[in-house]
C-alpha cells in the first residue's frame, strides 16, 4: 500500500470517530429533551413542588372567571363616589304608567292597545314626518353624489397646481423657499 492511501485511510478513521462523537452527543442531547419534556408536562411533579403557586394560578382564574375584577371596581367606585340611585320599577312616566294600568291586566290585550293607537298616531304625523324627512334625504343624496365630484375637483385642482412636470414643480418649491438647502435648485447642483 503507497502512503496517500495510509493518510486517506487516517482520515477516514479520524472523520468516522468525529461522526460516532457527534451521534454519541446528538443522543445525549435528545435523552435530554426527552426528560425536559417529560418534566414539563407531569404538572402533578410541578403541583408538589410548589403547591401554592398552583393554589394562587387557580384562585386567579376562578377570580376572572366569576368576574371578580369588575365586581372589585364597582365596589371601589361606590366607596369613593357613594351608592348609585337605584332603578325604579317602572322608567315610565307617571301618567303613561296609570293609562297603562287602566288598560288592564292582560298583558296581549295591553300590547294590542298599544299598537294600534301608535299606528294611528303613524298615520296622522306621516305628511309631517316625510316633509320634515325630505330635506335631509336631500342633503344626503347631495353628500353622496357631491362627494366623489368633490374629490375628482380636488385632485384635478392638485395636479393643476403641482403639476406633473418635475423642473416645473422644483422651480416653484425654489421660488417658495429660496433659502432652503434640501430644495433642488434649477441648474444648480441638488445636495440633500
Amino acid at each position: 500500500m503507497g502512503e496517500g492511501t495510509q493518510s486517506a485511510r487516517a482520515e477516514v478513521l479520524a472523520a468516522r470517530s468525529e461522526v460516532l462523537a457527534a451521534r454519541g452527543q446528538l443522543e445525549g442531547e435528545l435523552d435530554r429533551l426527552r426528560a425536559s419534556a417529560r418534566a414539563s408536562v407531569d404538572v402533578k411533579a410541578k403541583v408538589r413542588r410548589s403547591p401554592a403557586k398552583f393554589a394562587g394560578a387557580a384562585a386567579g382564574v376562578g377570580f376572572l372567571a366569576v368576574g371578580g375584577p369588575r365586581r372589585v371596581l364597582r365596589r371601589a367606585r361606590a366607596a369613593v363616589f357613594g351608592e348609585p340611585a337605584p332603578l325604579p320599577e317602572s322608567m315610565l312616566p307617571e301618567e303613561i304608567d296609570k293609562a297603562l294600568r287602566a288598560l288592564g291586566d292582560d298583558g296581549g290585550r295591553v300590547r294590542g292597545a298599544i299598537e294600534r293607537e301608535f299606528a294611528s298616531y303613524l298615520r296622522e304625523r306621516t305628511p309631517e314626518l316625510k316633509a320634515r324627512d325630505l330635506w335631509g334625504s336631500v342633503a344626503r343624496t347631495l353628500t353622496t353624489f357631491g362627494r366623489p365630484i368633490a374629490f375628482r375637483y380636488g385632485v384635478k385642482v392638485a395636479s393643476q397646481l403641482l403639476g406633473d412636470d418635475h423642473a416645473q414643480l422644483a422651480d416653484r418649491l425654489a421660488k417658495a423657499d429660496p433659502r432652503h438647502p434640501s430644495i433642488p435648485r434649477p441648474g444648480l447642483p441638488h445636495k440633500p
